[in-house]
């Protein structure tokens, strides 16, 4: 199975691979952060007093930021123009916690797949008002990790205890895609995994989808490296990380989260030398500062200024941002990288060859 549409092309996002040799594509900012700035409240969430759906349903709810799609639409709506105003070629749907096995924490399972439909379809409306011939933009299905492991144990003193199983993980991401591609995403973002094995099952339930429906969409990897051990949680290295998740012939392939782009730069120049993908890279803001109004310190100069440097330097293909960033943060990227060449991927440079 060749994800990336060498033997079978992509049904949806066909542009894409074309658009990552011409340029640099740019994806939006942190959802977390700018939902911060409307300082909801519990009601809020709830979407009272317009929506009493919610209004008996046990537990907090505040800080289901999945659920705004349905208790407070336009402002996920908002912030997604927010930031394809900024300049996005690419955005994210405000599913990340969206699958059945996060959901267990608010006690609202049964949600997911309507989450994830729902909020594809805001994506994508945002999308088809800002698109245009000459900068077309593409919603992406994105899929978290979720709070459970499958590779780690929860318990310190049994390193053989597991939350959760393969198969249980298989089935809740199947249910987050179907969700998201009847919405109407353009591609799927498996991204900030810090488990491998979570990310395989994601991945298995992706060929499962395409083998089931004949759909071929365009893929992104994203993980995260966690410290200066250089490695993502679950033990591997990036260049291990790579090269277990290589056969996936994803689309792009690259880091996000957890560490500011002043600590990830090795690792993505690491990346840029061994991929034959397009290299990704949307680093948070620095490192977290609570003090700080979005939880971290770097100004848009900052940030788009280490961004660029990975640019001029030939390493990323498609930059954004993650936790701390803002539009402001992402159209001082845009800006920045617009003069830069993306780089040229070494599976081109073989069939060149």
């Amino acid at each position: 199975m060749q994800f990336n549409g060498l033997s079978q092309p992509y049904t949806r996002g066909k542009a894409l691979p074309e658009l990552l040799k011409q340029r640099i594509l740019i994806l939006d900012g942190a959802m977390g952060t700018m939902i911060q700035q409307y300082k909801l409240t519990e009601a809020d969430y709830r979407g009272l007093p317009g929506n009493t759906r919610f209004v008996d349903h046990p537990g907090d709810l505040k800080g289901n930021n999945e659920l705004l799609v349905l208790t407070q639409p336009q402002i996920i709506s908002e912030i997604h123009e927010k930031y394809l105003d900024a300049g996005a070629d690419i955005i994210e749907t405000n599913t990340f916690g969206a699958t059945s096995v996060a959901q267990e924490d608010y006690k609202m399972p049964g949600l997911a797949r309507e989450m994830n439909e729902v909020s594809a379809k805001l994506a994508r409306a945002a999308c088809d008002k800002y698109s245009t011939v000459d900068k077309p933009r593409f919603a992406a299905g994105a899929i978290g990790p979720t709070p459970k492991t499958a590779s780690i144990s929860p318990d310190v003193n049994d390193p053989g205890a597991r939350n959760i199983t393969f198969d249980a993980l298989r089935a809740s991401y199947r249910e987050q895609i179907e969700g998201l591609f009847a919405g109407g995403v353009d591609l799927f973002l498996v991204e900030t995994i810090f488990d491998t094995l979570n990310a395989k099952a994601a991945l298995f339930a992706l060929d499962e989808f395409f083998g089931d429906t004949g759909e071929r969409l365009p893929v992104m990897i994203s993980g995260t490296v966690t410290d200066a051990s250089g490695r993502i949680l679950s033990g591997q290295t990036v260049e291990a990380f790579w090269n277990s998740l290589r056969h996936i012939k994803p689309l792009t392939f690259g880091l996000n989260c957890a560490l500011g782009a002043a600590l990830m730069r090795p690792y993505i120049a690491e990346l840029a030398r061994i991929c034959d993908a397009a290299v990704s890279c949307y680093p948070n803001a620095g490192l977290p500062n609570p003090m700080s109004d979005t939880g971290f310190d770097e100004t848009p100069e900052i940030t788009s200024g280490l961004v660029d440097g990975f640019a001029k330097d030939g390493l990323v293909n498609l930059v954004g941002g993650c936790c701390g960033t803002t539009p402001d943060h992402i159209r001082a990227i845009a800006n920045a990288v617009a003069k830069r060449k993306p780089r040229v991927f070494y599976r081109e440079q073989a069939e060149e060859v």
